[in-house]
């Protein structure tokens, strides 16, 4: 599953990468909760939530039909 997410991810990071930010991926878990770290311009932007839920999620989501839920840690 983690060269799923990790290939989800990949999909993603151009745009953030755009914008002077990135993603981590830190953990999976057994839940489907998969935990990243937003860096760079994402980590402190007052968008990151709407980012995270509506841009990272989503994919994940179609892409990995295990995961549940994203969080940043």
């Amino acid at each position: 599953m983690k060269e799923k997410v990790e290939a989800a991810l990949n999909k993603v990071r151009p745009y953030l990468q755009r914008d002077g930010g990135d993603v981590e991926l830190v953990s999976i878990e057994d839940d489907g909760t998969v935990k990243v770290k937003l860096k760079g311009a994402c980590g402190g932007c007052p968008m990151a939530n709407q980012t995270l839920k509506n841009g990272i999620e989503r994919v994940l989501k179609e892409e990995v039909k295990e995961v549940k839920e994203v969080v940043s840690v």
